[in-house]
């Protein structure tokens, strides 16, 4: 008795898990513009929530980004071709999280997640991690503290970056930036790279993977591409999953470096979403969300909670125009601790990287460095903005040597120092390597100095 008993109930199991899970679907009653809107499952839905609209193409997958009277509106990732009047609309439950591994390492994915790199399927690692994280809690946070080597003279010395540290890199197009991020991730120590290519050019990507990044690059890396060419949508989403990514290994205790390319982009991919959405434009056509959305994203980065690794953060800025007073600029620079300033005139001389020293600062590497490599750094600046000030009378001739003593010792230490800004592509330098140079640059005969 007892065993037909557990037969019945095994069958009535088997029957239970097998029944098809009850799909609730709604149908699409308008498309205008970028916007879908949806009837009969926006009492389910929530702003962030994503499903998928049936096409005579295939399934469109969209996100719900806002709500007008008894209707969701929905932005799709990608072409809206095939999708008609009163199409299907089913929720897709699971497809606002990503599944970060550890073997993802050496792989390029889009803003889903998917592999885009022809190497097969990605490992779904055993715990989901949402697009749009909250940043941790301000006091449950480790502090910044220790160095992190980036291998670059002009910023391993003048502007230090420090483990959990967030930098700007603010350029205009074509100065740099992208060389700048492939040395970065080629020669920092951090543990992993997470590099996130938020509307790059689609020919630049695969030039910037094979021959800016390299095979030692990609190797320690996980890169995230949305090319300019995709929706708004999916732009934002590269974004926000180059910081998911990076939180799964900053919970696996690893250091992890952040680049992004760039938050420009983000915003102006916000933006479109906005507008398309209703929100009325402010500042520049941009909309109020824009900057309430990149305090979110960029405070993802820092210090982890205790047994946790960082997330340092480096994120560029297309200055539009060369102008840093613009209004993504000067939001990003107060939100994060410190910027790096491509200028387009030392490009033009042909110094790269093309960083401004006068114009960059690190906010906390005064407290990472000791007090005699501040001085020494402090020293190479003072004589920096010495011969900035007396640049123009330098070049035409009207100072006269002798008239004041800190000028001609400006003028005396100007040559080697441009040439210690100057690096190669393919060089590296250490932290140590970085202070004995500018040491011995100002003639200080023993670096570094005995306690």
């Amino acid at each position: 008795m007892n065993t037909i008993k557990t037969d019945v109930i095994a069958a009535i199991q088997s029957a239970v898990e097998n029944i098809p899970p009850l799909e609730v679907s709604g149908r699409v009653v308008s498309l205008r513009g970028l916007l879908l809107e949806c009837t009969g499952i926006e009492h389910l839905l929530a702003v962030g929530a994503q499903c998928f609209v049936h096409g005579r193409n295939g399934e469109v997958r969209c996100e719900v980004v806002g709500f007008r009277e008894d209707r969701a509106l929905l932005m799709p990732f990608s072409d809206t071709a095939g999708v008609s009047l009163n199409a299907k609309v089913r929720l897709a439950p699971d497809a606002s999280r990503v599944y970060p591994h550890e073997s993802w390492l050496g792989r390029v994915i889009n803003g889903l997640g998917e592999p885009v790199d022809g190497k097969g399927p990605l490992p779904r690692g055993p715990r989901p991690y949402a697009f749009t994280n909250p940043a941790p809690s301000a006091h449950s946070r480790k502090r910044v503290e220790g160095k992190l080597d980036l291998g670059i003279k002009a910023l391993n010395t003048f502007l230090t970056c420090c483990k959990g540290q967030r930098m700007g890199i603010f350029a205009g197009s074509g100065v740099g930036k992208s060389v700048l991020m492939s040395m970065l991730a080629r020669y920092a120590s951090a543990d992993v790279n997470v590099i996130g290519l938020v509307g790059e050019r689609g020919r630049e990507v695969k030039e910037f993977i094979e021959e800016d990044l390299g095979e030692e690059g990609l190797a320690r890396s996980v890169v995230v591409v949305a090319t300019s060419s995709d929706s708004a949508l999916m732009r934002r989403q590269a974004a926000y999953l180059t910081l998911s990514v990076s939180e799964y290994f900053r919970d696996q205790n690893k250091e992890v470096l952040c680049m992004m390319d760039s938050v420009t982009r983000f915003a102006m991919a916000q933006r479109e979403i906005g507008l398309s959405a209703g929100e009325p434009p402010t500042s520049k056509g941009y909309t109020p969300t824009v900057f309430s959305e990149m305090p979110k994203l960029l405070e993802r980065a820092g210090p982890g909670q205790a047994g946790q690794g960082s997330i340092t953060g480096l994120f560029t800025v297309l200055v539009e125009g060369d102008d840093t007073n613009e209004p993504v600029s000067d939001t990003v620079r107060g939100i994060l601790d410190g910027h790096i300033v491509l200028e387009r005139g030392i490009a033009q001389r042909g110094r790269y990287p093309a960083v401004n020293i006068l114009k960059s600062v690190s906010r906390t590497m005064p407290d990472c460095n000791s007090d005699a490599e501040n001085e020494l750094v402090q020293a190479a600046r003072r004589l920096l903005a010495t011969y900035d000030d007396m640049a123009e009378m330098i070049r035409l001739g009207a100072y006269r040597a002798g008239a004041d003593p800190n000028v001609d010792l400006a003028i005396r230490f100007n040559p080697a120092l441009e040439a210690f800004l100057s690096q190669k592509k393919r060089e590296r330098f250490t932290l140590e390597e970085c202070y004995s140079q500018l040491a011995e640059i100002l003639g200080i005969p023993s670096w570094p100095p005995q306690a």
